[in-house]
């Protein structure tokens, strides 16, 4: 007699996402995961578009589907409140603003039942539905505009990481790990996969998890995302400092010393040499990842490809300088997190 298969909770926290929402939604209900193995919990962080409604709309034709009113609107208060509710055996997270493969659910099951690791996620595939957005998406997959993150840039083969998106885990892992950080606006993923590490747990990364992610449309938007990314790694940080990566440290470290080098050329001349050192070598560097990474995927992306790799690059810096004046004295002071103790 065949085992039945694990009963799987679908997260997803979601906020004004009336744009994509249907998609994700659909691309979670089409999965060839058996049908009355799985339940979908959209937690809506108060929308103001027309979110809610195309949830409920699809909701009424299909039964796994529940809205939740998540009132603290924020990524981990959806999850936290979705997971209390959640009769699941495995928990997947899928956010609204991406679509998974139709085997995504069949493939973390499988990974997370043979023990291959504690949570599991795939490559995430950066798209654009305009030329701006399309070239942010580039710039979003390349080893220049992000560095070491593997999930924007291997896609070829499983290894063990220390994050991934939209991950997978066992139930049992969550009631031992705990709930989300809710002090965490951005980078809970990361909090949360840096706590599982402390823990002994392994994540791991495979190509047969596949999902693809729109990116954002504007410089303005691509600015205060990356901003955000760079402020709330400061937190995720100051609560596990034996995380630490050189390759987190290059963007503030750049953005501290172009900016300290011109406020020195407005009182010295030396300070002049010094910026004009740190920026021509940043130009330099940006401009010839540019004319690699079109030569590789299409010229018409040359033009913004090196605005938008500085946006990149300084917002995150920025944001990261920013949040170590905002929490410079919190380096002793993690934030408490809640542990599940019951599920269904």
């Amino acid at each position: 007699m065949i085992p039945e298969l694990p009963f799987v909770t679908v997260i997803m926290p979601i906020r004004n996402e009336e744009k994509y929402i249907a998609g994700s939604l659909e691309a979670v209900l089409n999965q060839d995961y058996p049908a009355g193995r799985m339940e979908v919990l959209v937690a809506d962080g108060m929308s103001t578009d027309r979110t809610r409604e195309i949830v409920q709309r699809m909701a009424q034709g299909d039964p796994r589907v529940r809205l939740l009113d998540n009132p603290g609107r924020i990524v981990p208060t959806g999850l936290n409140l979705a997971l209390r509710q959640a009769r699941g055996e495995i928990m997947v997270r899928v956010d609204g603003h991406c679509i998974i493969a139709p085997d995504y659910v069949s493939h973390c099951v499988r990974l997370l039942q043979e023990g291959r690791a504690d949570g599991v996620g795939g490559p995430m595939e950066t798209v654009g539905e305009d030329p701006l957005s399309q070239t942010i998406a580039l710039a979003m997959s390349s080893a220049f505009g992000v560095g070491g993150s593997a999930f924007r840039t291997v896609k070829d083969r499983e290894l063990e990481v220390e994050t991934v998106p939209f991950p997978a885990y066992r139930m049992e892992t969550i009631r031992r790990i705990g709930l989300f950080d809710e002090e965490q606006v951005r980078n809970q993923d990361d909090e949360y996969n840096y706590r599982l590490l402390k823990h002994g747990g392994r994540i791991l990364l495979s190509p047969a998890i596949r999902s693809r992610y729109y990116s954002r449309s504007s410089l303005k938007k691509l600015w205060r995302q990356y901003f955000q990314y760079g402020f709330w790694k400061v937190r995720v940080l100051q609560k596990h400092p034996r995380q630490l990566r050189l390759r987190q440290f290059v963007p503030p470290v750049f953005v501290a010393g172009l900016a300290g080098s011109a406020l020195l050329a407005l009182l010295v001349p030396a300070g002049r040499v010094l910026f004009g050192l740190a920026a021509g070598s940043y130009l330099l560097a940006n401009l010839g990842a540019s004319l690699l990474t079109a030569a590789r995927s299409g010229w018409r992306h040359l033009p913004a490809l090196p605005l938008v790799f500085a946006i990149l690059h300084i917002g995150y810096g920025a944001g990261f300088l920013v949040g170590l004046v905002r929490f410079a004295g919190r380096w002793q002071q993690p934030s408490a997190v809640e542990r599940l103790e019951s599920v269904g």
